[in-house]
């Protein structure tokens, strides 16, 4: 199986690279436009900045590319919220997979950035079994994508959001999978089995 996991100014590559790898998936880091389409299935992972972030995506074509994918995609935490229409962070246009506007959590009295274990509800999808309903995983934002109709699971953190989304051959997580022990790593497995 080909898998490319998508090579951008954006953290977290090596981390999902080992979790593939612990899976027994050898993957390709590439920003290559052609190995991205040739590949079985993209992950597109993040850890960073919505609107510096863009600006790379765009300048190299990349935000076009990814819309254009027809294998099964994966973004993970800012992937979930650079494949969303839009962000307030840094009043950015993303690239508009999912028609939602990610929000920036409300101050209070709880801390921002959710940083931590939380547990997924309302799970739904091929990536989300039943078995899933309750798990906790590991999430690290500070800025959130809104329940929606591609909504996949749940969580609540100050207001309810999408933990993770699918829409057509596009799946998201806003949790890190490969940092959340069995359910990540299961969720990892499915989508590999796609």
């Amino acid at each position: 199986m080909n898998v490319a996991i998508i090579k951008y100014n954006a953290g977290n590559i090596r981390s999902v690279d080992h979790a593939l790898l612990r899976l027994g998936v050898k993957a390709e880091i590439t920003d290559d436009p052609d190995a991205i389409r040739a590949a079985d299935k993209v992950i597109f992972p993040g850890v960073g900045e919505a609107k510096s972030t863009m600006l790379y995506l765009k300048e190299r074509g990349m935000d076009l590319l990814l819309k254009e994918l027809k294998q099964p995609v994966l973004g993970i935490c800012l992937g979930q919220q650079l494949m969303c229409k839009g962000s307030e962070e840094g009043n950015t246009s993303c690239i508009g997979i999912f028609d939602e506007v990610v929000r920036r959590f409300p101050g209070g009295e709880m801390k921002v950035p959710h940083m931590g274990w939380n547990n997924l509800s309302k799970v739904k999808g091929k990536l989300f079994p039943g078995q899933l309903e309750g798990a906790y995983v590991y999430f690290v934002h500070s800025f959130y994508v809104p329940v929606c109709e591609d909504t996949a699971a749940e969580c609540n953190y100050i207001v309810p959001f999408s933990a993770a989304m699918q829409k057509d051959n596009f799946f998201a997580t806003q949790f890190h999978p490969e940092k959340s022990g069995d359910p990540g790593e299961l969720i990892l497995t499915k989508f590999l089995e796609l």
